[in-house]
């Protein structure tokens, strides 16, 4: 698992390949592991690979989600927020078990938030992603992960990049 962590940096440009289904379904399922208050998994995902919804969300967040539009696919985690009161932290918590089993799987991703967020005229990107990606208004559209083969070289961390991190133990 430290490998991964090391290895695994925000990737936003991707080659033209397709991301096998078997590595899709694979990403999905670490998702569907992830933890949850009172295991309610208060979460929804939807796997985008339709080029022009993809050019659509990339234009909602000009400050962040470009490169959205040359991604082979992304996965949009929509939050059920009646299920619970922890969706927030429920649904970033399954976002990072995605992003962690696509680096595991040798490929790139790289996180766009909606929640809270704002399009170039000011608008609210979570509705117009929900809009877009026709989610009913009850749901929440915390943020969408690009995902496919890296395009582009970056640096791993090493183990010497470790912070050293002060701690307190209370016996």
């Amino acid at each position: 698992m430290l490998k991964v962590l090391l290895e695994r940096r925000s990737i936003r440009k991707y080659k033209d390949d397709l991301v096998e289904s078997e590595k899709v379904k694979q990403i999905l399922g670490a998702g569907q592991l992830a933890p949850s208050g009172k295991n309610k998994k208060p979460w929804e995902f939807i796997v985008i690979e339709n080029r022009e919804v993809l050019k659509k969300l990339s234009e909602v967040k000009p400050k962040g989600g470009t490169f959205l539009e040359d991604a082979p696919i992304a996965i949009a985690i929509v939050g059920l927020e009646a299920n619970s009161d922890t969706w927030m932290e429920d649904c970033s918590i399954a976002s990072t078990f995605i992003q962690l089993e696509a680096e595991n799987q040798g490929l790139g991703s790289c996180w766009v938030q909606l929640k809270s967020r704002f399009t170039k005229d000011g608008e609210d990107a979570e509705k117009l992603g929900k809009k877009i990606l026709e989610i009913e208004d009850e749901k929440r559209l915390l943020c969408v992960i690009s995902i496919g083969y890296s395009n582009q070289k970056k640096i791993v961390y090493k183990e010497e990049d470790y912070v050293e991190v002060e701690f307190k133990t209370i016996k």
